[in-house]
């Protein structure tokens, strides 16, 4: 399926009922009375969060949603029916926003959660309503109230526990698979992951987390260069990083440290506030490097940064026990 996570749709709705104008029909009583019905509302419109839905797709093809109109008023005091809610579903981690004013209308962070966006229009009351001392007769109704309309934009941030980032080609998509039981694209060559990933971790037997796989980063990526951009938001929802910096190519720890520098920056130009979350760094491919390489680069990385940094290889399975039980601690 298809990863969609930004659209634009028109909502509406549903018009009121218009009330009815009506009288009793008995054997010589004129106009025996006023009694026509009130109108119908009309359907509101909510949206809900489903878990069972992981992307917009749906939204792409379909561009206006409107509510059931309400029924018109009828004699005999009967009521016109209510039109029917309309109710969108949305993945988890769907945002609304008003199309003009940007104003956020709902953020649907849980499962189930459902929010009034479009309340309908109110039915018109019946004659029935306007039946006085000073008038048996009424002649008067009201019509129903419009609908409400307007163009709504739904962006979708993947809400999980840790999100995987790290230049292109750093060992993300291959470290998902072995953690959990997603199965993205792997390759040997930059770009792998076109659209976010998530993988469930188990941890115990009543404990796991949610990680993503976001496409890789590149200098630059917060002005809209490579593909990071586009997925940049959908850390911002998580608790923590796990940083991936390949070694496996690098000349010595000062190219392996810069790769690692540049990602930060980035963050920090997109969102500052996305240097504050808790972040494990680890290096990455270091199957053919010797245990000599492998100290001098966790050394220099642990000297710059002042914490430990953990060498993992996602092949051989090489500290993932040790990775598990450091993803615990992190959250």
């Amino acid at each position: 399926m298809r990863f969609i996570d930004e659209v634009n749709i028109t909502i509406s709705s549903g018009k009121g009922g218009d009330g009815c104008v009506a009288f009793r029909r008995e054997k010589f009583v004129p106009r025996g009375g006023p009694n026509g019905g009130d109108g119908g509302d009309g359907g509101n419109i909510y949206f809900e969060a489903d878990e069972g839905v992981n992307t917009l797709l749906n939204y792409r093809g379909v561009k206006y949603y409107k509510a059931e109109n309400g029924e018109a008023g009828m004699g005999s005091g009967c009521n016109g029916r209510c039109g029917e809610d309309l109710i969108l579903r949305v993945p988890v981690g769907t945002i609304v926003r008003h199309h003009e004013t940007n104003e956020v209308l709902a953020d649907l962070t849980t499962h189930g959660q459902k929010v009034l966006l479009l309340e309908g229009g109110r039915g018109g009351l019946g004659n029935t309503n306007f039946k006085s001392s000073t008038n048996q007769i009424p002649q008067k109704a009201t019509p129903g109230k419009e609908g409400v309309e307007f163009e709504v934009e739904l962006e979708l941030k993947l809400i999980a526990d840790i999100a995987l980032i790290g230049m292109p080609n750093a060992g993300k998509s291959t470290l998902i698979s072995v953690l959990s039981s997603a199965k993205p694209k792997i390759a040997d060559y930059p770009f792998t992951t076109l659209e976010p990933n998530l993988g469930v971790v188990k941890l115990g037997d009543d404990q796991s987390l949610v990680i993503a796989d976001i496409p890789g980063l590149i200098e630059d990526a917060s002005e809209g260069k490579g593909l990071g951009i586009k997925f940049l938001k959908h850390i911002e929802r998580t608790k923590a990083f796990i940083h991936l910096v390949d070694v496996s190519w690098c000349l010595d720890e000062f190219e392996a440290f810069e790769q690692y520098v540049v990602i930060r920056q980035e963050l920090e130009k997109y969102n500052k506030d996305l240097l504050n979350k808790k972040e494990l760094v680890c290096l990455t491919k270091i199957d053919a490097m010797t245990e000599e390489e492998i100290t001098k680069f966790v050394s220099f990385f642990e000297q710059n940064l002042d914490r430990k940094v953990l060498p993992i290889s996602s092949v051989s399975g090489r500290s993932i026990a040790d990775l598990k039980g450091l993803l615990v601690r992190l959250l």
